[in-house]
C-alpha cells in the first residue's frame, strides 16, 4: 500500500522545499570538508560554494514562515553538518574569499573597506536572485557599493567595477521609483556585478605580496 506524505500540492510542494534545504545543507558539509581535505581545488570549490550559498539564502527566504530556525531544522533532522552552518548561516561567503580578504586587511590599512565591498557586492547579486528588481530597492545597494569602492585607495580611478557602478546609478536615476528592472536588465546587472566582483578579488593584494 502506497503512503503519501502529503494531502495536497501545498503540502507536496513544503516536503519538496525541506528536500532541498536538507541536500543544500549536505552537499554544503561536503564541499566544505573535501576543500580542507584538498581534494577540491580553490578554483573549483569558490564558485561552487557562491551557488549552494545563493540557493540557500533564496530557499531559506521563503521558507522563513515555516522553518524559523535552520539551525532546529538541522536539529531535528540529526544532519551533523557543522561546517554548513558555520559558511551557509555566520559566514555567508565561500572560505576562499575570507582567505583574501584576510590578506587584504594584513596587507592593507584599508581592511574595513576591503571587507565593506565584499558584503555590498554580494548583497547586490543575492538581491537580484531573490526578484528585488525595483529601482528603490536596487539604488541605495549599488550606491553603498559604488561609495565603498571610492573609498578603497587600491583601486584605480578606471577600475571596472566603478565605472559600471556608476553607469547603473545613472541609468536608475533616470527611472521612477516604482519601476522594475526587466528580465534582460536584471540579468546584465548581475553579470556586471559578477565580473566587477571578481576583478576586485584579483585586485586584492594576495598574502604573499
Amino acid at each position: 500500500m502506497e503512503v503519501k506524505l502529503w494531502n495536497d500540492k501545498r503540502e507536496r510542494d513544503m516536503y519538496e522545499s525541506f528536500a532541498d534545504l536538507f541536500a543544500i545543507i549536505k552537499a554544503t558539509e561536503k564541499l566544505e570538508k573535501a576543500y580542507v581535505r584538498d581534494t577540491v581545488s580553490s578554483a573549483d570549490y569558490e564558485p561552487e560554494c557562491q551557488k549552494l550559498i545563493a540557493q540557500f539564502k533564496t530557499l531559506s527566504s521563503t521558507l522563513k514562515d515555516i522553518i524559523p530556525s535552520v539551525e532546529r531544522f538541522h536539529d531535528t533532522y540529526k544532519m551533523d553538518c557543522p561546517a554548513a552552518l558555520n559558511r551557509l548561516l555566520i559566514s555567508g561567503v565561500p572560505a576562499t574569499v575570507e582567505h583574501r580578504v584576510a590578506a587584504a586587511m594584513s596587507a592593507t590599512t584599508s581592511a574595513p573597506v576591503v571587507a565593506e565591498c565584499v558584503q555590498n557586492f554580494i548583497t547586490s547579486m543575492d538581491s537580484l536572485k531573490l526578484n528585488m528588481l525595483a529601482v528603490d530597492q536596487i539604488h541605495p545597494l549599488l550606491s553603498d557599493l559604488s561609495a565603498s569602492l571610492n573609498k578603497l585607495t587600491i583601486l584605480p580611478p578606471d577600475f571596472e567595477g566603478k565605472i559600471k557602478m556608476k553607469e547603473w546609478i545613472g541609468r536608475l536615476s533616470k527611472m521612477g521609483a516604482a519601476d522594475e528592472l526587466t528580465e534582460q536588465q536584471s540579468r546584465q546587472l548581475h553579470f556586471d556585478l559578477e565580473s566587477s566582483y571578481n576583478s576586485f578579488m584579483a585586485a586584492l593584494p594576495s598574502a604573499g605580496s
